[in-house]
């Protein structure tokens, strides 16, 4: 606590200071050898507030080295510093006392060092602050607050320049995203290691995000563009984009000639201005000219006759060519009618999006392993006519067809492990102790709970995202608070280059630092299309100092390594021995790698006007991103009109294409201008946007009108596609999206102990017992690993203490939701393990 009047704690830095203090304040006493001082103001300046000639300002720590915070103020008896609303140590000021000559006011300064270590301690590094405050005998001041942030720059680019080879003439933009950096970086282009100045050379110009423009290529602009970006950390290059500009001009036309015996004459140029060069193809167009001479100045002039068979025959060749255009503008129509399509923006969803509420029961006289979840799930309504997605008449080829062309037009008990009545009360009781500063606060995507030996489990509900933790995880003795959320990609900037795609959500549980003895089982989804040939798939690990790091290459894993990897076709099961933020990042080996995408179709619930728009979804293949698109959908009052269709998008750097035709004429018309609405590459491909989504606008010719029937087709360019039909009718059902659209999943998000497994504690520890051991014929945990279908994951099962307690916890985490506990009852008696039989003794027994 810092005294609000002066106090005998006050340091000099010399004595020559202290003397000199000590003749001009009265009152002013030096005691011992520590040079301890009291001050009082004169009479004549009790009644002024202090004010700040200096104040803090934001610092950025620069590898290891220390910032110096400033405070001076006057009049003021003391000075100290508050830093994340705790005050700094007395000791940690370095006090100097000086006297304006101007006014004859005291003035105090104050300077305190703040190390890197110091900001650390603060997980989230925006968010060290420190502000100073003044006191004088009439009352106090407080300066602004100063941010201290720790200084990095990224090494890779998110995205670099691309070498191009263009025509003279012609303009060139080359893209620059530097990476990621605080301060943020400055950018600079250069050419042949030279700057480039826009200033003096106005050929140049560097957009507000980075990107070069040459506006008219030259000869001397043929060379290799590096973009290099700096901050007051390091300096960064990206790999140089070689341009060629090729060569090739026409000179200028020559004289026309004298008219010739066809009364004609001509003039001619060369491809000479400059000639091609640098592998420039022949100039474009014609080198040689040719023009009717008049009457006069043609050598001789044709008869009467031949005059009038002259212009018969110019009449005749009139009238085909008008008859030929009028034939062609009718097909041309005709054409027109079968096609009309719209343009906006656009966003793709996932498919199969079932998610099941598990209610246990328990009856009595029950067995233990025998004992069936209630799965009950609910459906999502649709309405009018749909096609199946594996309807192969809906596919087509893009590779020729007229697609391509543009078309004409709390608190917990241990026993349960629920939250309190109020969840957020919870958050901001963790957030509160220092272990838990990176604790997200969004409740909705977050659960949490208390957990000891038994272990646990934590759900998101809809999301397909879960944390398992085996029994014996933690060790006895121990009980942690463990949360688990889900990160929006858009305040998670996850550094991807080349190739690279995000394949999962960002995945947070902690806190990170807690001691496991045996790895936990994140589960989470993911959109690749399983094909390990495809892919290089890398986990990603974010640390301390925000740094994402690759921890494992699923591959190449090591038994030593405190990851492990399991991709199944949709879900990733991660095994880890430390907590912390997760994601799956891929780079595809070759272009026949491909993401699922999921298409999903809202329209308006309620539709007045004579507008109506239809909005197609297109996403990552994972829960998490359809479950907010749900949400998002219902509060601006949508309804789902079709059922979800899968899409795999390759990595041919196409973009994606969307149109709507076949509407009835009489009645629908489109209010956009272009054939079909067209998503880059990139926005997809990179995984960092989830709402990408175009918007249809339809207009009904009457407000009578209320069916639908179209049909949608989407496709990515010069690949296949898919096309389906929607019939609907748009005011039959006027309801808003609720909880069965959204197919909510009624499972508790928090289970510690007994109730989150489905083998009973001491069941499983007899089975450990019984496989751990090897056996000759091979009747232990080998063959439960073959028979559970995990056998290439023999290696890892053998790296444990105990190969059958990993085996079990993977197959909890896989069949939480749908496990047949008699499947695993028959697989055990297939092994001839006697300890089969207790899959048989009933609750009574236990």
């Amino acid at each position: 606590m810092i005294p609000l009047s002066p106090g005998p704690f006050v340091r000099c830095r010399s004595t020559s200071t202290l003397l000199m203090l000590c003749w001009i304040f009265a009152g002013f006493t030096c005691t011992g050898s520590e040079h301890a001082a009291t001050s009082t103001l004169p009479a004549a300046f009790t009644d002024l507030l202090p004010h700040f000639l200096v104040e803090p300002e934001d610092e950025y720590i620069v590898k290891n080295k220390p910032v110096t915070l400033t405070c001076r103020s006057t009049p003021a008896t003391q000075i100290y510093f508050k830093c994340n609303g705790e005050w700094v140590h007395q000791d940690d000021h370095l006090i100097e006392r000086t006297i304006d000559p101007a006014t004859a006011l005291p003035i105090m300064q104050v300077k305190i060092d703040i190390t890197r270590q110091q900001v650390e301690k603060v997980f989230g590094l925006d968010q060290y602050w420190c502000q100073c405050v003044a006191w004088s005998t009439t009352g106090t001041q407080k300066s602004q607050k100063a941010f201290i942030r720790i200084a990095y720059l990224r090494k890779n680019f998110e995205e670099e320049p691309q070498g191009k080879e263009v025509t003279l003439d012609q303009e060139v933009l080359l893209r620059c995203h530097p990476p990621e950096g605080v301060p943020p970086p400055e950018v600079e282009w250069q050419r042949n290691e030279d700057v480039l100045d826009p200033a003096s050379d106005p050929n140049f110009f560097v957009t507000a995000d980075h990107n070069l423009i040459i506006k008219q290529a030259r000869l001397a602009d043929t060379g290799n563009y590096t973009c290099a970006a700096k901050n007051i950390v390091a300096r960064r290059k990206s790999p140089s984009a070689t341009v060629v500009v090729y060569d090739g001009g026409w000179s200028e036309w020559s004289k026309w000639s004298a008219c010739g015996a066809d009364c004609s004459m001509w003039r001619s140029r060369e491809c000479t201005q400059p000639a091609p060069s640098t592998g420039g193809k022949d100039c474009q167009g014609l080198d040689l000219q040719s023009l009717n001479c008049t009457s006069l100045e043609c050598p001789q002039t044709a008869s009467g006759a031949e005059d009038v068979a002259l212009y018969v025959g110019m009449v005749a060749v009139a009238l085909c060519l008008t008859l030929l255009l009028i034939v062609v503008v009718l097909v041309y129509r005709r054409r027109k009618e079968g096609l009309d399509a719209d343009v906006a923006d656009s966003s793709i969803l996932t498919t199969g999006f079932q998610p099941m509420g598990i209610k246990p029961t328990k009856p009595e006289n029950s067995h233990l392993l025998t004992i069936q979840p209630d799965l009950t799930s609910t459906s999502t309504s649709y309405q009018g006519t749909l096609r199946s997605r594996h309807d192969t008449a809906g596919k087509f080829s893009m590779a020729n067809g007229p697609l391509l062309d543009p078309l004409p037009n709390g608190s917990h008990t241990l026993h349960n492990g629920k939250l309190g009545a109020d969840p957020g009360e919870f958050v901001s009781r963790l957030t509160a102790q220092g272990y838990f500063k990176t604790l997200p606060r969004d409740v909705d995507n977050t659960s949490y709970g208390t957990f000891n030996f038994l272990g646990g489990r934590l759900t998101l509900p809809n999301t397909g995202i879960s944390l398992l933790i085996p029994p014996e995880a933690i060790p006895r003795g121990k009980i942690y608070e463990i949360y688990l959320t889900v990160q929006r990609k858009e305040d998670i900037r996850l550094p991807l280059a080349g190739c690279q795609t995000l394949l999962s959500p960002v995945v947070s549980c902690g806190p990170p630092g807690v001691v496991l003895t045996r790895p936990v089982i994140l589960s989470m989804d993911h959109c690749s299309d399983a094909c390990p040939e495809n892919w290089a798939v890398r986990l990603k690990k974010q640390n301390y100092e925000g740094t994402w790091e690759d921890v494992l290459l699923m591959g190449e894993e090591h038994p030593s390594d405190p990851y492990y990897c399991q991709l199944e076709a949709e879900t990733c099961r991660v095994f880890s021995e430390q907590m912390g933020r997760f994601a799956l990042v891929g780079e595809s080996l070759h272009m026949g790698a491909a993401k699922r995408l999921r298409l999903v179709l809202f329209s308006d619930a309620y539709c007045t006007t004579l507008e109506y728009n239809i909005r197609v979804y297109c996403m990552d293949d994972t829960q998490d991103v359809f479950k907010e698109v749900m949400q998002m959908e219902r509060q601006l009052g949508g309804r789902l009109i079709d059922e979800p269709h899968l899409l795999l998008f390759k990595d041919s750097y196409h973009n994606l294409r969307l149109s709507i035709h076949d509407m009835p004429q009489a009645h629908w018309r489109s209010k956009l201008l272009a054939g079909y609405q067209e998503i880059p590459f990139y926005h997809i491909w990179n995984g960092s946007q989830r709402y990408l989504h175009c918007t249809f606008t339809l207009e009904r010719l009457s407000l009578a009108t209320c069916q639908l029937s179209c049909q949608l087709c989407v496709w990515q360019v010069e690949g296949e596609g898919q096309s389906f039909g929607l019939d609907f009718n748009i005011a039959k059902d006027t309801r808003a999206m609720d909880s069965e659209f959204l197919l909510m999943d009624s499972s508790s998000t928090a289970l510690a102990g007994p109730s989150a497994f489905q083998i009973p504690y001491l069941i499983r520890q007899k089975i450990c017992s019984s496989l751990d051991t090897p056996c000759p014929n091979g009747a232990d945990w080998r063959m439960l690993a073959q028979r559970l279908k995990l056998d290439r994951h023999m290696s890892f099962f053998a790296s444990n203490v105990s190969p059958t307690s990993v085996i079990l916890d993977l197959w909890e985490a896989q069949h939480f939701h749908s496990g047949n506990i008699n499947q695993l009852a028959t697989v055990m008696a297939d092994i001839g393990k006697q300890e089969a039989m207790i899959f048989l003794v009933s609750d009574g027994e236990c």
